[in-house]
C-alpha cells in the first residue's frame, strides 16, 4: 500500500512537469494551427544576410518620383576630378598672371637699368661676342651718338697711285684696298670693364677722367674712352680729331700707313706727337685686328663690308690672320 501511494505521488508529479513544460513551448510558439498545433519555422540561415527594405516604398500604381528614389552618394572620383578641375583652372589662373609679370617685365626692359653707378639704355641691343663671357653692352640709338661723326670717322685718303691693286667697283663707287677681299663674319671686340662703345651712358666718371677742349666742345677722356656731358651723366662718344691725352691704353695696337705709325684703341686712331698722343681720322689702308661694337655689316654687290660710322671696312687676312682694312670710298667719274 506504501508503495502504491509512493507511486501515485511520483506519477502525479511527472504529470504537473509535463503539463508545465508542455504549456511553456506553446506560449513561445506564436503561430499555431486552428487546432492548436504550432507550425515550425525554419530558423534564419546563418551564412545568408537578411534583407534591407527601402525606407519608403512608393505606392501602387504610381511612378517613383526622384526623391523616392535613393540615388548613390557622389563618388570621390567625380570630387577628385572637380577639383583636379579646380586646381587645373587656378593653374590657368596664375600661368595668366605669369603672362602679365613677362609682359610686365618687357616692358621694364625698355627702361634704363642701373648698375651701380653705370646705367646702360636698353633701347637696342648690340651684337656681342660670346667669346668673352657674360658681358652685355647696349647701345641707346635714342642719343645722337654719331656727334662730329662726318668728322671723328672722315677716312684720311691716300695716294690712289700708291694702290698696287684695282679697286672694287659697284653703284658708281669705287673701293680702294691694299688687301684682297677675304670674308669673315664680323664679331664685335671688348676691350674690357673700362671700355665702353659709343651710346653707353654713365651716371659718373672715375676720378681718373679728365677734361679735354676740342674746337671749343669740352669732353672727358677716360682709360681710352671719351665722354660727353649728356642729362644726367656722360655718353661714350667717338673720339674728336686733335683732342690730345697724355697716354692711351698699353694695350692699343700699331699700325703703319706711308711709314706713320698710328695707334689704334677701341676703335680710335691716334699719333704720337712728342710726348703726347692726338686723336686722328681713321688712314685708308690701315689695317686692325679688332672692330668695337655698334658697326653693322652692309652688303655691296657682291663684297660684304663692316661699317663703323662713317668708315667702311674690308674684311681680309693679313699673314694668315682675319683683319680688316680701313676702305678708301670714292666716287667713279
Amino acid at each position: 500500500m506504501k508503495h502504491y501511494k509512493l507511486l501515485l505521488k511520483v506519477f502525479s508529479f511527472m504529470l504537473f512537469i509535463f503539463t508545465t513544460l508542455t504549456t511553456n513551448y506553446s506560449v513561445a510558439q506564436p503561430g499555431k494551427n486552428a487546432g492548436g498545433a504550432a507550425k515550425s519555422r525554419p530558423a534564419p540561415s546563418a551564412s545568408k544576410p537578411a534583407m534591407s527594405k527601402p525606407a519608403s516604398t512608393p505606392s501602387m500604381g504610381k511612378k517613383a518620383t526622384p526623391s523616392a528614389v535613393n540615388k548613390p552618394a557622389a563618388s570621390s572620383r567625380s570630387t577628385t576630378s572637380n577639383k583636379l578641375d579646380g586646381d587645373r583652372n587656378t593653374s590657368i589662373n596664375k600661368g595668366g598672371d605669369r603672362t602679365n609679370n613677362i609682359n610686365s617685365n618687357s616692358g621694364n626692359r625698355t627702361t634704363n637699368n642701373v648698375s651701380g653707378n653705370k646705367k646702360v639704355a636698353s633701347g637696342n641691343n648690340v651684337n656681342v661676342d660670346k667669346s668673352r663671357g657674360d658681358v652685355n653692352i647696349n647701345i641707346d640709338n635714342s642719343k645722337d651718338i654719331r656727334v662730329n661723326n662726318q668728322v671723328n670717322t672722315t677716312v684720311r685718303h691716300n695716294n690712289i697711285n700708291s694702290y698696287n691693286r684695282p679697286p672694287y667697283r659697284y653703284g658708281g663707287y669705287n673701293y680702294y684696298c691694299y688687301h684682297p677681299y677675304v670674308y669673315h663674319p664680323y664679331q664685335p671686340f671688348y676691350w674690357g670693364p673700362t671700355w665702353h662703345p659709343w651710346g653707353f651712358f654713365v651716371a659718373t666718371l672715375a676720378t681718373t677722367a679728365i677734361i679735354v677742349s676740342v674746337n671749343n666742345a669740352q669732353y672727358h677722356y677716360d682709360q681710352g674712352v671719351w665722354y660727353q656731358p649728356t642729362t644726367g651723366g656722360y655718353t661714350a662718344t667717338s673720339a674728336p680729331i686733335g683732342g690730345t691725352v697724355s697716354s692711351i691704353p698699353t694695350t692699343s695696337e700699331t699700325t703703319v700707313v706711308n711709314n706713320v705709325t698710328n695707334y689704334y684703341y677701341g676703335g680710335t686712331y691716334y699719333e704720337k706727337d712728342g710726348q703726347t698722343y692726338k686723336v686722328v681720322a681713321p688712314p685708308a689702308g690701315a689695317t686692325v685686328q679688332s672692330l668695337p661694337e655698334g658697326g653693322e655689316e652692309v652688303k655691296i654687290g657682291d663684297q660684304t663690308y663692316v661699317k663703323v660710322g662713317e668708315t667702311y671696312y674690308q674684311p681680309v687676312e693679313v699673314d694668315g690672320k682675319n683683319k680688316y682694312e680701313v676702305t678708301q670710298v670714292m666716287g667713279s667719274n
